[in-house]
């Protein structure tokens, strides 16, 4: 049986491109580190293996180098809950605990789903959803899919789809068309975006590309058969098998609001709140990526390293990353003005749509319910599986309520799994049951 009890200088929480740059800088001061996720393997969403086309060429490198440097991964992984400088984490069906000096959150983010009618249908799925399922092996060849909503991600996840076997009906960005026009003015100053971009669109010269267009309703009984989309001023109707439609992303923010980390803005979108070193609220608490805020890659990889430089003690080490985490950072900045949702997106739902899909509560429930506790208790709106991380979020966009601070377990737990803490489970556990 595999070891239950860990110890480690630096205990890293999620493994995609902020928790690998993270372990790197870390690792490279010679202190224990460890990482733990929740895949199968290192590489996060950005990097998720494709079961056709492998991982990304800076995934595989980075993995080679923290397996020479011998950094251990708990890997198919999730964080249960935490005391002191103490995480319990569920390892498959093993209750394991995780003894650290400095902790860094590289937790990542989700995507933003915006309810509207028929979205529950089966056949619609998040953009990123989508993506992720080609990835991991889902039957695509010869599929008709519409991807809808708002951001770059549009592009990567039509790309991934296609190479998979899709046939692509369409890209429908809701951000108008001055507004990409601007936003693709200003890439000069990142290059490499630039390119990436045009790559991606060379790569879909035979895909429409609609902005200023955006998803009405899908259309179905059993599954999907058509989507209503608004492109301009007009209506249209369009035959599918399958709908990847998101809004952009929000931060994982679960543990760190466990944690008692300050956050920084409001709704969907509060973030992590940091220092110049990453460093949280919280003493020996540092937050990287996604997790401060939406940023994309290249910010993951630059906070990332500064997180996992101060958090080995090495802020000399990170002091020479700062310039670059600036730089993306401004990226991230410009990305955000110009692909921000409009308020149309805002009013798709109707009284009988569906806005807690673990609970069915229909938004016609919560329109008498004040929100946060009330709406849990009269409704059970976010009490299910997800624990509102979809239904939360998406309200918190639409205005009526905010993100609730979550207690562990931060998913859920077998009882088997939560027994195997012993006496060192953190005292409120049991109201989340």
């Amino acid at each position: 049986m595999a070891d239950r009890r860990h110890h480690c200088d630096v205990a890293i929480v999620g493994a995609g491109p902020a928790g690998l740059s993270a372990a790197r800088a870390a690792a490279s001061h010679g202190v224990r580190v460890m990482l733990i996720d929740p895949q199968p393997v290192p590489g996060g969403q950005v990097w998720r293996n494709d079961v056709r086309h492998g991982a990304p060429g800076p995934a595989r490198s980075l993995r080679r180098e923290l397996a020479a440097a011998g950094v251990p991964m708990l890997m198919q992984s999730e964080v249960a809950g935490h005391a002191g400088k103490r995480l319990f984490v569920r390892s498959g069906q093993v209750a394991v605990t995780v003894d650290y000096g400095s902790l860094v959150l590289a937790t990542g983010a989700r995507e933003l789903l915006l309810p509207f009618p028929g979205w529950t249908l089966p056949g619609v799925t998040g953009a990123g959803g989508a993506q992720a399922l080609a990835k991991q092996g889902w039957p695509m060849r010869g599929k008709r899919v519409l991807v809808a909503g708002s951001g770059p991600l549009l592009l990567a996840v039509a790309d991934t789809l296609h190479r998979h076997g899709a046939r692509v009906l369409g890209i429908h960005e809701q951000a108008s068309m001055r507004a990409l026009s601007m936003f693709t003015a200003g890439l000069w100053r990142w290059p490499g975006k630039a390119v990436q971009a045009a790559r991606l669109r060379l790569s879909l010269w035979s895909v429409s590309y609609h902005a200023g267009s955006h998803v009405l309703r899908a259309l179905g009984d059993e599954r999907l058969r058509a989507v209503d989309l608004r492109i301009g001023g007009r209506t249209a109707t369009v035959e599918c098998d399958q709908l990847a439609c998101g809004f952009g992303l929000v931060p994982n923010i679960e543990l760190a609001q466990a944690m008692g980390c300050a956050l920084d803005g409001g709704g969907p979108h509060a973030h992590v709140l940091v220092d110049r070193w990453q460093g949280s609220s919280v003493k020996c608490v540092f937050a990287a990526g996604e997790a401060c805020g939406i940023g994309g890659l290249d910010c993951a990889l630059a906070e990332g390293a500064i997180a996992g430089h101060a958090a080995a003690g090495r802020r000399e080490a990170a002091r020479a990353l700062l310039p670059r985490r600036a730089h993306a950072r401004r990226f991230a900045t410009a990305l955000n003005r110009r692909f921000a949702l409009h308020d149309g997106l805002r009013a798709l739902a109707e009284p009988d749509t569906i806005v807690c899909r673990c609970e069915d509560v229909r938004l016609s429930a919560l329109s008498a319910c004040a929100p946060g506790r009330e709406a849990k208790l009269l409704t059970r709106c976010g009490m299910g599986a997800c624990q509102g991380r979809v239904c939360g979020s998406a309200l918190a966009e639409l205005g009526g309520a905010t993100r609730d601070g979550f207690r562990p377990p931060i998913f859920p737990v077998p009882l088997e799994v939560l027994a195997g803490f012993g006496g060192g489970l953190p005292a409120d556990s049991s109201q989340e049951l």
